[in-house]
């Protein structure tokens, strides 16, 4: 069954087991061109291991997922590490910025590895840097700036490709709330002006409200609402507490 055509990703009846543990059962979804797409739960619901099989890192052992109504899940390693390299970001909740490089050259560093003059990979690194508020970091080295500015050059890596489809796995799980809020705001600005599809993996309510559309998942399957954790006010899915 091929996808809709509206669906830069689709996904049918997913079933992913890590370490002898179901992590998907029978998950399902399709995710609009264009679109914020907040897959909210808490931890060990299987947003992660979503994320992982729609970006090709990871192959379930049943289901398929589609991109651009071509099949991913039938893909050779090879083929699947090329698609992520040219078409798909992905941030993580950690920076993992390498420590000897400056803030520009750990932006362009995707751009070098495909062969990108140097002149050219510098230019677009500058200027996703300043789209997100931190030109002034672009010669800097990590052990020189904060955690958020470390946070947001590694968003600026993510979408200095300019990726079809972006992942960001809890990407601002480490930092306080307000500057998680600013760079949420600043990454969802940069990607509706460039029609780039974001699939934003979150158990954070504040967070989710920035998305088009909302997944909630519970125990690796798709659910209605994530009942509020033990104690918490009752709140509806978005809004999660942890």
């Amino acid at each position: 069954m091929a996808p809709p055509d509206n669906d830069v990703l689709w996904a049918r009846s997913l079933h992913c087991t890590l370490g002898g543990s179901e992590a998907l059962s029978g998950v399902s979804l399709g995710v609009r061109e264009g679109e914020i797409l907040a897959v909210v739960g808490p931890r060990g619901s299987g947003k992660t291991t979503l994320l992982r099989c729609l970006s090709g890192q990871l192959t379930a052992q049943q289901g398929e997922v589609w991109f651009n109504s071509g099949p991913v899940h039938t893909l050779a390693p090879a083929q699947r590490e090329r698609l992520r390299r040219e078409r798909f970001g992905w941030i993580d909740p950690e920076p993992g910025l390498v420590p000897e490089l400056t803030g520009w050259e750990n932006t362009a560093l995707p751009l070098l590895l495909r062969g990108t003059s140097h002149r050219a990979a510098k230019t677009a690194a500058q200027e996703w840097l300043e789209r997100l508020d931190i030109g002034g970091c672009a010669r800097k080295r990590p052990h020189a700036l904060t955690q958020s500015q470390r946070q947001r050059i590694a968003i600026a890596r993510a979408l200095v490709t300019t990726p079809s489809v972006l992942f960001a796995d809890e990407p601002t799980a480490t930092l306080h709330r307000a500057d998680g809020a600013q760079v949420l705001r600043t990454l969802a600005a940069a990607a509706r002006s460039h029609g780039i599809t974001v699939l934003l993996a979150t158990h954070d309510g504040e967070v989710a409200a920035l998305a088009d559309r909302t997944v909630a998942l519970l125990d690796g399957r798709r659910v209605a609402a994530v009942p509020p954790a033990s104690g918490a006010e009752g709140v509806a899915a978005c809004s999660l507490s942890v």
